[in-house]
């Protein structure tokens, strides 16, 4: 018998990870996981900003940064600074840094908006990689003798099932997300 359920798992992970990426794309809000991406060298080595720091979003248009160790302050602050895809501008006062979110434009929402539709393209094409690694071991089990041409075509369909649903999941979270964006 054919075990789809580490196809399944896959196809679960690559939403999850859309989730996450579209947790990074700004709305007019602040949000911790905005800053997800930015990486500090702290020490001699290139942390995730997570690790050199604690953050938190106090209000809807401010984010904090508190580093474990105030003497990161600067590198930190320059790390957030250098990333200019965030657009942030943070100032800090010895001990934490302050990260006001500026109201989005709207062309800048526009071009956000085209920055989870890439996303949402670069899970789509995961999707389909992963429906493609489970037809070709179907296939080649079938080959080897261990399953019959109608348990193909049921994997066959089970896995197309499940495409479908999963495309319709991240058309969801891409069209709740425009919605976010497009809000003023």
């Amino acid at each position: 018998m054919f075990d789809t359920k580490p196809f399944e798992t896959k196809f679960e992970q690559a939403v999850t990870y859309f989730e996450d990426e579209l947790k990074k794309i700004r709305t007019g809000r602040a949000h911790p996981g905005q800053l997800d991406g930015i990486k500090v060298e702290v020490y001699g080595t290139l942390l995730p900003l997570n690790q050199a720091a604690n953050i938190t979003a106090p209000e809807a248009q401010l984010l904090q940064v508190t580093p474990f160790d105030p003497g990161n302050i600067q590198a930190i602050s320059a790390a957030i600074r250098n990333d200019q895809s965030l657009g942030f501008n943070p100032s800090d006062d010895g001990r934490l840094i302050r990260i006001p979110v500026p109201a989005l434009t709207e062309e800048r929402r526009k071009l956000l908006v085209k920055q989870a539709s890439e996303k949402v393209e670069d899970a789509r094409i995961t999707l389909r990689t992963v429906r493609q690694d489970a037809l070709k071991e179907a296939k080649r089990k079938k080959e080897a003798k261990e399953l019959s041409e109608d348990d193909v075509k049921r994997v066959e369909k089970g896995i197309d099932d499940d495409m479908v649903t999963y495309n319709t999941r991240l058309d969801d979270l891409l069209r709740a997300k425009e919605k976010d964006i497009l809000t003023i």
